[in-house]
């Protein structure tokens, strides 16, 4: 950390009771967070479905189920019902039907028939089957787009208005729309409302989830998520449940404080005070006024400083293999709600482990080495038999696993530009897995391509570990010195 804070901080307490309190803030979105992210892959599970057929029903009112089936469904190689096309209706009567029996087949024109004793969920209320089951992947792009977008607004607004106001802004809009989500009519109000619901979701992620015992406990919220969905298996029921306790956090208004350098960048001294004199009473510290004053007027001198990340992030690679893995847990073949408890609680240790790895080997050794493991891994799985279920199940959660957590960055300006960066990703992956209609391998080969493409890239960076934390880039780049081809081609990396 550069010398206008450093001082400062060691005075204040650098984590103290009232850091401790700040940590405790993160942790309750996060368990929100975590569901939004994937709850919609507990709402769209397959379940067996077949044409509308009922036509038949006008001439042959007294025919059983399967007598209906057999004249209006055919089958397919396997002798299965087909579950995507029928008999096209004709105007004949029951006994020519039957006797001649019919050819010429179509889609399903009347929509689809489910078991009666299945929940309510988003594939059987929208149909998201057959020539529609493609809106599924697009509304989580479309999720994406709001995390995409929340990146871009939220970012710069936070600079602008402070911290404060976007995270309470961001609770409520959360709040609000993730329970309007129980109460839509269709499904395209459904994916705008999700994408309001992403936007919050940036918002909070840009301005809270900072330090690694939030991750762990966005793990936890994954783990949570499996054993909601698996007690309420209604999707607008469960909506509600994962939605309605972030109005909670409204208490936020009167506890959570003002970020104190934002404060002193808008030229509001006295309450920036106010805030470092409250930190440093509740740490039982004392902070003298000589180094107060000091501290601030040196960061007045430097509030326009720009503070572009200058270190490897690699957000992009990292978000398109973290959610092609995870948006892909249903179709691993196991059950989901195990494969999604193990999926949250191996990012535990992973994350927990990166602390110790990167005091250990560097930012770039341990950057490289992760994002190559998660390849290969990935790359592994394209080569598995798709009959092999429990190899996939064992090796998706650890390619998974062995993504780095992504670096954080002073400024939330920074963090939005990296943040739009990784949502590029993220509203890619869920598309990149479309093309699994082509061949079942492509999508995990991308996934396993690309980690390897920004492993090897990593080399070409420099090691951070034992430097101080730049306040500004001029602490990264001396104003002097002009940066050559290769601080401009590691600032592309970092974004």
């Amino acid at each position: 950390m550069g010398f206008p804070l450093l001082p400062l901080v060691l005075a204040v307490g650098d984590f103290g009771p009232f850091q401790k309190w700040l940590v405790l803030l993160t942790l309750f979105p996060s368990l929100s967070v975590a569901f939004h992210q994937f709850c919609q892959l507990f709402m769209v599970q397959h379940v067996p479905h077949r044409c509308d057929t009922s036509w038949i029903r006008a001439i042959g009112p007294n025919l059983t189920e399967e007598e209906q089936l057999n004249l209006t469904v055919p089958r397919d190689a396997a002798g299965a019902y087909e579950q995507c096309s029928m008999y096209s209706p004709v105007d004949w009567d029951l006994g020519s039907i039957m006797l001649y029996g019919l050819n010429a087949t179509e889609k399903c024109s009347n929509g689809w028939v489910y078991p009666s004793a299945q929940p309510p969920s988003l594939l059987t209320e929208f149909d998201l089957v057959c020539d529609r089951k493609d809106l599924n992947d697009i509304s989580q792009s479309i999720y994406m787009m709001g995390l995409f977008l929340g990146s871009m607004i939220f970012g710069p607004l936070s600079d602008r208005i402070g911290r404060r106001p976007v995270i309470l802004i961001s609770i409520f809009l959360q709040g609000l729309f993730g329970v309007g989500i129980a109460f839509v009519p269709h499904f395209y109000v459904y994916m705008a409302f999700r994408c309001v619901v992403g936007a919050s979701v940036s918002g909070i992620t840009m301005t809270l989830l900072a330090v690694l015992i939030s991750h762990c406990c966005f793990a936890i919220g994954q783990m949570i998520l499996a054993g909601l969905s698996y007690g309420i298996r209604n999707w607008r029921l469960l909506e509600i449940a994962g939605s309605a306790p972030i109005f909670a956090l409204f208490f936020y208004i009167w506890v959570l404080p003002e970020s104190a350098r934002w404060l002193v960048t808008k030229g509001r001294i006295e309450e920036a005070k106010k805030v470092l004199q409250k930190a440093a009473s509740i740490n039982k510290r004392t902070i003298s006024p000589e180094l107060l004053e000091l501290t601030l007027y040196l960061l007045m001198a430097n509030r326009y400083a720009c503070s572009v990340p200058l270190c490897p992030s690699f957000r992009f690679v990292n978000s398109l293999v973290y959610y092609g893995l995870s948006l892909n847990v249903t179709n691993f073949g196991l059950d989901i709600y195990l494969t999604q408890l193990a999926f949250g609680a191996v990012e535990i240790p992973a994350r927990i482990g990166c602390i110790f790895l990167l005091q250990w080997l560097g930012r770039k050794k341990t950057q490289a080495v992760l994002l190559l493991l998660s390849g290969l891994v990935c790359l592994i799985i394209t080569g598995i038999p798709e009959a092999w279920l429990v190899p996939t199940t064992v090796l998706g959660p650890r390619g998974r696993r062995a993504l780095p957590a992504a670096p954080r960055f002073p400024r939330q300006t920074g963090v939005g530009l990296c943040s739009m960066s990784a949502r590029l990703a993220g509203i890619m992956a869920p598309l990149t897995r479309l093309l699994g209609r082509y061949h079942r391998a492509i999508p995990m080969a991308i996934f396993g391509s690309a980690p390897v493409v920004g492993g090897l890239l990593c080399l070409l960076l420099p090691e951070t570990r034992g430097t101080d934390l730049a306040d500004d880039t001029g602490d990264g780049c001396p104003p002097t010195q002009k940066p050559g081809w290769r601080q401009h081609f590691i600032f592309l990396l970092s974004l």
